[in-house]
């Protein structure tokens, strides 16, 4: 964690005072790490970046003590910005630049990470670990895009459910603090934000015991020393919780790594990517007549446009540089054992551009666009070698079924939001789909 991470829901009083947040801090100082991470995960993400300037302009945002600045300083030859609201962290990493020959290579800024007073396109890479859910993956996804250079990658670590049903104690302590999603839906997020994904890493358990071991170790010393002041109790007890919780519920959530660079005309094509317009009818029906050897598609889209299950805003199209639409992919409203879900499809795209990146284009902008809207879960009934390339996997591991008969793995599904249980049952789709 960094010193805006701390483990308490930010609208309880008890823990937002700023006696606490003095206990909390003080509860941390001197420690290592201010959240999950390794020299050895810093190194493979710094890899998966590919070639960097001779010496590259970094940004480290919530930088803690500045573990990360540092290896990068050294190790890449990198001038690091280093950024955090807690003066004191930055002290620890001017200390430690100084030891080590780096306070040349370093510059440590007290600033907020939402509000940076920097210049648009001033770093070849921006880095944050443990930190981008301090203004939550959609929001860092969108406000960092502009600091990066022409070439520049951003990377980051992202807390996220590794199980597809999570359980309810894991949910009733993360609900309360932040928001995870699954890995695909954060993927469908970056997607969406315009980036293309140059690598993941899902981070081992050796990166959280790196924080916690010394974190474990800090507190029990405070609880021995005798009776804390009350703002240190509680920041004592809000630690034993997200320990306890951690042993108990670890396997089901964990950090992973987003390695990304800004799309740009010559990352598989100019396709633009945008939600459907009144303007774009009758460009969408010709992409699906196009499309497909019977008109069904194309009248199954325009009978949705007109049904309740039509949800505005999940209509999208990649449009080609000459403004042409060159490609649709639809999400509507379906029923799952009675709870809401989403039907993908159809998904369509224009035979002079198909193999051109333009119908995965649409089908990742289009699932970002429901991750970010709250909707948690898709459906689609379609090709097994296409679809779990953008995270999905067959239904039946959910428990869900087709109202007919189909092949197990035609049928699949994508969890978009983990946070409440994945509805099972058969599909119930819009009168439309003739089902």
């Amino acid at each position: 964690m960094t010193d805006h991470d701390l483990p308490t829901h930010p609208t309880d009083d008890a823990y937002d005072s700023p006696a606490f947040h003095e206990a909390f801090f003080a509860l941390h100082h001197g420690l290592p790490r201010q959240g999950p991470g390794s020299d050895a995960t810093t190194r493979h993400l710094l890899s998966l970046c590919g070639p960097l300037p001779r010496r590259p302009r970094v940004l480290d945002l919530g930088c803690g003590p500045g573990r990360s600045a540092l290896l990068l300083a050294a190790e890449a030859g990198a001038e690091v910005t280093a950024v955090d609201l807690h003066e004191p962290f930055l002290d620890e990493l001017r200390a430690e630049a100084a030891g080590r020959g780096l306070s040349d290579r370093i510059r440590p800024v007290v600033a907020d990470m939402g509000r940076l007073p920097f210049p648009d396109g001033s770093f070849d890479l921006v880095w944050a670990e443990s930190s981008a859910y301090c203004l939550g993956l959609d929001t860092a996804l969108r406000t960092w895009k502009r600091l990066l250079a022409p070439g520049g990658t951003l990377v980051l670590t992202e807390c996220e459910w590794t199980d597809g049903r999570p359980s309810a104690g894991a949910r009733a302590f993360w609900d309360r603090h932040y928001a995870l999603r699954p890995g695909p839906g954060n993927l469908a997020l970056a997607q969406a934000a315009g980036y293309r994904v140059l690598g993941t890493y899902r981070q081992p358990d050796s990166d959280w015991d790196a924080y916690y071991g010394p974190l474990r170790a800090r507190a029990a010393a405070v609880r021995a020393a005798g009776d804390p002041a009350p703002a240190l109790a509680a920041a004592l007890a809000a630690t034993r919780e997200e320990l306890d919780v951690r042993a108990r519920h670890g396997h089901e959530y964990g950090y992973t790594g987003y390695v990304l660079r800004p799309v740009t005309a010559g990352d598989g094509g100019p396709w633009r990517v945008r939600p459907e317009t009144p303007a774009d009818v009758a460009a969408v029906r010709a992409v699906n007549l196009a499309a497909f050897d019977t008109p069904l598609e194309a009248d199954l889209v325009d009978a949705l446009r007109a049904d309740a299950a039509w949800l505005p805003g999940l209509s999208y199209v990649a449009e080609g540089p000459d403004g042409t639409v060159a490609a649709h992919a639809l999400l509507t409203r379906c029923r799952i054992g009675g709870a809401p879900a989403l039907a993908l499809a159809p998904v369509a795209a224009d035979p002079r551009v198909q193999r051109s990146g333009a119908g995965s284009s649409v089908v990742r902008a289009l699932l970002g666009a429901a991750a970010e809207r709250g909707e948690s879960l898709v459906v689609v009934l379609g090709h097994p070698e296409y679809y779990p390339r953008f995270g999905f996997v067959p239904a039946s591991r959910y428990g869900i079924t087709a109202p007919f008969e189909v092949p197990d793995e035609a049928l699949m599904a994508l969890v978009l939001d983990a946070s409440g249980p994945v509805p099972a049952g058969t599909i119930g789709y819009p009168a439309p789909f003739g089902v």
